[in-house]
């Protein structure tokens, strides 16, 4: 799934998903991105959602983590194997691809969603 990146997780974004988000208490190594119309409206993930991305912590099994593809950034799914990782992307076709640590670009911590008023 592609993912749109809005800046570095710095007070002033005005994004609704992130009324509710203190950014003052994350690490200075995270950013923010937003996620495409491939995604859907369904699943834990789903398009127009805000996810905060750690580029300092180290991807584990099971991570969900952003990678940069050949014409942008995308989610991916980790699968720790030996020193490697087996990315799944997350939606589209269920593709994956054999990478390193320093082949991603961070791992998701946190996910916030703008919930429409009613």
């Amino acid at each position: 799934m592609r993912l749109h990146y809005l800046g570095p997780a710095l007070t002033g974004h005005d994004h609704p998903a992130l009324e509710a988000l203190d950014v003052r208490r994350l690490p200075p190594s995270c950013y923010l991105v937003e996620v495409g119309d491939e995604a859907g409206v369904d699943g834990e993930i789903i398009e127009g959602d805000v996810l905060v991305i750690d580029e300092a912590r180290p991807v584990q099994h099971g991570d969900l983590v952003a990678v940069q593809g050949e014409d942008s950034l995308r989610l991916c799914r980790s699968h720790r194997i030996g020193g490697r990782f087996r990315l799944m992307q997350t939606a589209g076709p269920q593709e994956s691809t054999w990478a390193r640590q320093s082949d991603c670009r961070g791992v998701v911590v946190h996910s916030a969603r703008a919930y429409p008023s009613q």
